[in-house]
């Protein structure tokens, strides 16, 4: 009788690898075209409304710091129920509710199906973490997270640059009714192709104090505390700097339209290049020196966008981009590299930071816009970033 073999995980080049990938992928793309198909619609949101910067920033800062809160608990939840099903179910009610958003007459009403858009897209990027650093072959597992990673950029690029374009031709709320069917037809692909899992294996009878004593050991962790932080610092900047960008271009003396002005997430392309090289930039010259880079590019970047010429303010974002993305898949893949066997919940830790900056300084920002203008919002940004860029550079190899 022959020994069965102990399932390594998943290589590259082999079907279950390329359909894990696909899946994953088109997870990526529908949480983050869902999540981010408002930001180029909050000048619009700002007019039809009656709202300052800061609260028509509320359709996205809210969704974020839902989805903040969700992914955390999503972490504990999904070491008890299978993976596939929590993250199917996740998409599939964040696309409804981004349906109702876009019929919603009211302000409240709209931010509502907002908020529990948040809620339910929680079920998604940490279980999706966890999945691939349990699934993937450790050989390979850099490199698929940065094919999730590009998933994500394509999804943000997509959601922004298409809701653009659906409102100079047609309406704000055509653009979000076909983002949420976008994001059903994405749902389907991922429930068709997604391989079951083969190492995870369900914890049930775990109670609120265990899942409370794993994450305060974790967040005693010197080094998962940095790149926690790191975390913050990436999406505070991030999604600040695209929040209100818009604001300051359809103005004077730009005064681009919504489809000129969209087309500035067009950088996104970016994202998901720099994402996918991530794990060969990692592979030959370790994590630090690629978090390092992507948080000075980011940096780099922010200060370009102080330019008053478009010459200079789009190649700005196009190196924002280049190095959040970068940057992100570098520190997500080392969270679970770093975590050991406490993966899912040290990828809700992660998420939860990383949302929480998109949520928290992405409403700042309004504020910063709205007294200092644009010199405002980059100096607030760029305080963060180079914070992170100092702790990045403090990080050893555990």
């Amino acid at each position: 009788m022959t020994e069965r073999v102990p399932f390594a995980g998943m290589r590259r080049g082999s079907a279950e690898y390329r359909r894990a990938s696909l899946a994953l992928f088109l997870a990526g793309n529908a949480t983050f075209s869902l999540l981010y198909c408002v930001q180029p619609l909050l000048p619009e949101f700002a007019r039809e409304f009656a709202l300052a910067p800061a609260g028509a920033s509320l359709a996205l800062s809210l969704t974020s710091g839902a989805l903040a809160v969700a992914v955390f608990l999503a972490g504990a939840i999904g070491q008890a129920m299978p993976r596939r099903s929590l993250m199917l179910g996740s998409l599939i009610a964040a696309s409804l509710l981004n349906l109702l958003a876009g019929a919603a007459t009211h302000w409240p009403w709209l931010v509502a199906a907002r908020l529990l858009e948040g809620v339910a897209l929680g079920g998604v990027p940490a279980v999706a973490m966890a999945y691939i650093a349990e699934e993937m072959h450790p050989a390979d597992l850099v490199k698929a997270m940065g094919l999730y990673v590009a998933g994500t950029a394509f999804g943000g690029m997509m959601g922004r640059f298409a809701t653009g374009w659906f409102t100079q031709f047609g309406s704000w709320r055509i653009a979000l009714g076909a983002m949420g069917a976008l994001g059903l037809a994405a749902a389907l692909g991922f429930g068709l192709l997604l391989p079951p899992s083969r190492r995870f294996v369900p914890q049930q009878g775990l109670g609120w104090a265990h899942h409370r004593a794993v994450w305060w050991r974790l967040m005693q962790d010197n080094g998962l505390l940095r790149l926690f932080f790191i975390a913050f610092a990436l999406m505070s900047v991030f999604v600040t700097l695209f929040n209100y960008v818009g604001f300051r271009l359809v103005r004077p003396p730009f005064s681009l339209g919504h489809g000129a002005m969209s087309a500035i997430f067009l950088t996104y392309i970016s994202g998901i290049f720099s994402s996918s090289v991530t794990g060969h930039m990692t592979e030959a010259w370790g994590r630090r020196p690629v978090l390092a880079m992507g948080l000075a590019a980011m940096l780099i970047g922010a200060l370009l966008t102080l330019s008053g010429a478009l010459g200079l303010i789009v190649p700005g974002i196009l190196l924002l981009t280049l190095g959040f993305f970068s940057a992100h898949a570098a520190a997500s893949g080392w969270v679970g590299q770093w975590a050991g066997a406490d993966k899912g919940h040290a990828a809700s830790l992660y998420l939860l930071f990383y949302y929480l900056g998109a949520g928290i300084t992405g409403t700042a920002g309004g504020w910063f816009y709205q007294h200092w203008q644009w010199p405002g919002v980059v100096a607030l940004t760029g305080g963060i970033c180079a914070a992170g860029l100092g702790v990045a550079l403090s990080l050893r190899p555990r």
